[in-house]
């Protein structure tokens, strides 16, 4: 287990890492295929913007990807904090906070944070732990993220021990509420609609 690296290996065209990269949201074949044919994309980041960069295992966590991040971690890229919480992996999560407890704040790739990223876990017991541990930012994005999934537990955790701006949209323009009746998840519709 690592803190989260990247890197910008000079040989690669930077096209084809952030191809990579892009691939790594979404689209589990085309990783294969790439990285089977140039092994040093794994951990190669694309640079967004400055300060802002991200490697196809920081792109699948952010978006909950959970079989393009195993997949990645079975090649030999290393567990950062933001896939391990994504995936569910507590015990994971607890060592590496215990070895470097500044990655609790440290926020993933866009900036997204380290909570929200536990909140696509489909694990309460890991947002609590996290919670617990002080992590608050992004308690409604986290909050958006559990009712994009439907997962009412962490929707309910977030909402009786914390405050989250039930007003925060997502990068699509929708609330945590939005999201959960456009996805037909009614007992996290539920759950929102009763704090409203």
């Amino acid at each position: 287990m690592t803190s989260p690296t990247a890197t910008h290996p000079t040989n690669l065209d930077p096209e084809t890492v952030r191809a990579f990269v892009i691939a790594g949201h979404g689209n589990l074949e085309t990783v294969q295929a790439m990285l089977a044919e140039t092994p040093a994309l794994r951990d190669a980041a694309h640079e967004w913007r400055p300060g802002d960069t991200e490697t196809a295992l920081a792109g699948a966590a952010h978006v909950g990807n959970a079989p393009i991040a195993e997949y990645l971690l079975t090649e030999g890229a290393p567990l950062t904090i933001h896939a391990a919480a994504m995936l569910g992996r507590r015990d994971d999560v607890a060592a590496l906070l215990d070895a470097s407890p500044e990655l609790l704040q440290a926020p993933g790739a866009h900036g997204i944070p380290l909570l929200a990223h536990a909140a696509l876990s489909g694990s309460a017991e890991l947002v609590a732990d996290l919670h617990g541990r002080g992590a608050r930012e992004g308690v409604a994005m986290a909050l958006g993220m559990a009712a994009g999934r439907g997962d009412a537990a962490t929707v309910r955790w977030l909402l009786d021990n914390d405050q989250p701006d039930l007003a925060w949209t997502n990068v699509r323009g929708q609330t945590a509420l939005e999201v959960a009746r456009a996805a037909g998840h009614d007992a996290v519709v539920a759950a929102l609609e009763e704090c409203s």
